[in-house]
Parts: structure tokens; sequence; C-alpha cells
């Protein structure tokens, strides 16, 4: 069960009932560190600690939405709560769109730069504070390949994630010294259900296609990258984007 590279530490994952937040989550607690994840879903979230509790780990779940201020102080304070600190922080909680622009609405604007933007800004400015009581920690955002390029047809997404991605940078220069280290992960086409409700199978052989090594990925890929991006042998690392995509963004 447990590699030993996260022993002693706290780590907290939004977004953790299903997919990439999921198997990272499983994936922490392999790595040793005690895990608290939290999402809308709670028998999916109960699910999960279970899954995690029968391989030997402890976790534990909190409902929240990160779009909610009240939500992520609850989050933040759960955590330190059940396991006295908070070391490693996943930011993975998002949502998808997609249309033209022309039916693009305010309200559809909203809640996209809600979730994807101001849930990880301020999930930040919540877990940066009770990380610098510890002496630092490692932060690691969702960004996504759309948070490098530019794609028809998704453009309230796509800008979230350029956002994402600006939001690191900066962050991650304003506390570089005080020993937090933050970074992106930017995964391409992962086989999870917001790429099953955004694609459906016509897309997803199209992209498939386009792909260079030929498939889509798969959620524990993306759960490695983010172990590496929060364990210590990135420690010279932040501010960093790291592109996980099979080769998309190259091409």
């Amino acid at each position: 069960m447990n590699n030993g590279k996260l022993n002693g530490k706290v780590a907290l994952v939004t977004g953790g009932t299903s997919g990439i937040g999921k198997a990272t989550a499983i994936a922490f607690a392999r790595a040793g560190a005690k895990v608290v994840l939290t999402g809308r879903r709670e028998k999916e979230g109960a699910q999960v600690v279970a899954e995690i509790k029968k391989l030997g780990g402890d976790a534990a779940f909190v409902r929240g939405d990160i779009a909610k201020d009240a939500d992520v102080k609850a989050m933040i304070d759960f955590t330190v709560e059940k396991f006295g600190r908070l070391d490693i922080a996943f930011n993975n909680a998002g949502v998808e769109w997609k249309g033209p622009l022309d039916q693009a609405t305010e309200a559809e604007y909203r809640r996209i730069f809600d979730i994807n933007v101001w849930g990880v800004l301020n999930s930040m400015r919540h877990e940066i504070p009770v990380m610098l009581k510890n002496g630092g920690g490692a932060i690691v955002n969702t960004s996504s390949v759309a948070g490098h390029v530019g794609l028809p047809q998704v453009s309230i997404y796509i800008s979230s994630k350029h956002a994402v991605e600006g939001l690191t940078k900066s962050v991650a220069l304003e506390f570089a010294k005080q020993n937090i280290r933050i970074n992106a992960i930017a995964p391409g086409v992962i086989a999870t259900e917001m790429f099953d409700r955004f694609a459906g199978d016509e897309l997803r052989d199209q992209i498939t296609a386009i792909t260079p090594v030929g498939r889509i990925g798969v959620s524990e890929e993306i759960a490695a990258a983010v172990l590496y991006l929060a364990s210590d042998d990135a420690k010279f690392t932040t501010g960093a984007s790291l592109v996980v995509d099979g080769g998309y963004v190259a091409t």
C-alpha cells in the first residue's frame, strides 16, 4: 500500500469523488498521505473513502461546493480538525462547457468561472495560510491542454483554463520564498465522466485519431503526474504546467 513518498503528509483533493480526483486521492493514500476529499456527491465520496481504507489508508470525505466561500473555508477547517494540518492540496474540481460563441450566456460564463477559476483562486486563498503554519506545502491546480491552446466551440472553458494557468504562475511567484510550491497539471483527453458528457462516441473516435500516441489517457496516468508535483521529487519545481496529453500539444 505505502510507497512512502508522502508519509506524514495530509492532502486535500477537491472534486475527489470520481475520475482524476478519485485516482489521485487513492494515489496520495498509497504514498502514505492522509487524505480529505471533497465534492457534492456524498455517496460517491463515501465509496472512495471506503476504497482507500480497504487498501490500508486513512481518508475522510466532506461535502462542499468550491464556488462557495463558506464551503471552501469549511473543507479546510475540517481537514485541520480531522488530521491536524494541511501539506498538499490538489485543486481539481471543475466543469465543462461547449457551444457556439453566440449561444454563450452570462449564466453559463459565471458558472464556469465561479467553479473553474474562482474555485481555484479561493481554495488557494484558504489553503496557503494553513500551509504556512507548517512551514510550507505543495499545491497542484487542474488546468488542461485547453489552457495551452485555442479550440472552437469551447470558448468559455478554454478561457477559464487559461486563467488557471495565469493564477498558478502568479501565485507561485508570490509564495516561492515561503516554501509554497504551486504548479498546474494540464491533462489531455482522459477517459472520465466529464469527457463522456462532453464528447460521445463520434467525437471520442475523432480525438483518439488525432492523439499522437493513438489513444486517450486514463485517470491513473494523471494521478501519477500529480503525485510527482506534490512530492519532494519536484521540490525545485514551481510555477510550472505539466502537460500530460499523449503528445497533442506538440502537434
